[in-house]
């Protein structure tokens, strides 16, 4: 499955190409996308009311869709890719069958969440559901990035002892 959220189901010409472009590029991948209004009532469906009023006090959009996107992982699996962002190739190339989780690396080689892919119940996506939980309710600053963003992919996952994928042959975002 693939999961991509935005604000709206509106979207420009170039977010409808990259969703066409993800559809015909790995057609044996399910695909869902969910709205701002979606992606809470997921949570509600499938986490407990303090993940959920942790969610609830969010007031960024983008804030929002980084704290989704490992909860729907981790809950249901899949892959994950930015609104904006397209593969370069299709997933049955980047993922293997026994790929647990990947996550994309990028140019300085660090972490980032705009790609990921995981099974349901993955123990990495829990630790990092629960340090944004943390920094949602004792929070120390207001930086998304490190708040519910890849700060805290690279703070808690060490990036030579999880799958790896490189973003030039994975992934383009921001197109």
């Amino acid at each position: 499955v693939i999961w991509q959220t935005n604000f709206t189901d509106r979207c420009t010409l170039p977010v409808y190409l990259n969703y066409l472009f993800n559809r015909i590029i790995s057609p044996t991948y399910a695909y869902r996308f969910h709205i701002t209004e979606r992606r809470r009532e997921f949570i509600s469906e499938h986490c407990d009311a303090g993940t959920l009023a942790m969610y609830d006090r969010l007031q960024i959009g983008a804030a929002q869709a980084d704290f989704w996107r490992v909860i729907v992982l981790h809950q249901a699996g899949g892959v994950y890719l930015d609104i904006d962002a397209h593969a370069l190739r299709p997933l049955e190339f980047i993922l293997k069958d026994d790929d647990s989780e990947a996550y994309v690396k990028t140019r300085r080689g660090d972490l980032s969440n705009y790609f990921m892919a995981s099974a349901p119940g993955n123990p990495n996506l829990e630790r990092i559901i629960a340090q944004i939980r943390l920094n949602i309710a004792q929070p120390q600053g207001n930086n998304v990035f490190d708040i519910t963003g890849p700060g805290v992919f690279n703070r808690l996952l060490d990036v030579g002892q999880v799958n790896t994928c490189l973003y030039k042959t994975t992934c383009a975002q921001g197109t």
